[in-house]
């Protein structure tokens, strides 16, 4: 399975924030929208990608200021990225290695969406069913001892 098919699976809303925006209004969107990042972008380039696990970096670091601190001060400055035609194992190697729950998927300097580890997991389960299915309807059709085709 490809990245581009998990993005079809998924769907291809996006969430952004510029990287000048306070932490406490990233905050805010990623609850409303129930999201795990944001996608930082600056004069239509991405600049970084800020996910739960950097909130909570500045809010130990930030302390009762927090929520004041600029996105781009907290930011995942140089996240990984995929490319659409990658292939979900290779996704999914890539994500457990560097401990990266959230990849951007690009296509040159275009963001086309992010894909999540609960996204992959999801896939997997999809195509492990359609798989089985497969196997099981396959065993139940099987032909008969002594029968000539």
């Amino acid at each position: 399975m490809l990245v581009s098919e998990i993005l079809a699976i998924k769907g291809k809303v996006l969430y952004t924030i510029a990287p000048n925006k306070h932490l406490g209004e990233a905050v805010e969107i990623m609850t409303e929208q129930d999201v795990g990042s944001l996608v930082v972008f600056s004069h239509g380039q991405m600049t970084g990608l800020l996910t739960f696990r950097e909130v909570l970096l500045a809010l130990n670091r930030g302390g009762a200021q927090w929520a004041e601190m600029e996105v781009g001060s907290a930011m995942l400055t140089a996240p990984l990225v995929a490319a659409a035609n990658m292939e979900m194992d290779e996704l999914r190697r890539l994500m457990v290695e560097h401990r990266q729950r959230y990849m951007p998927v690009m296509d040159g300097t275009t963001l086309l969406g992010v894909v999540s580890f609960h996204d992959v997991a999801k896939a997997v389960l999809e195509e492990q069913s359609f798989e089985n299915r497969m196997l099981k309807n396959y065993i139940r059709n099987w032909p008969e001892q002594g029968s000539e085709a």
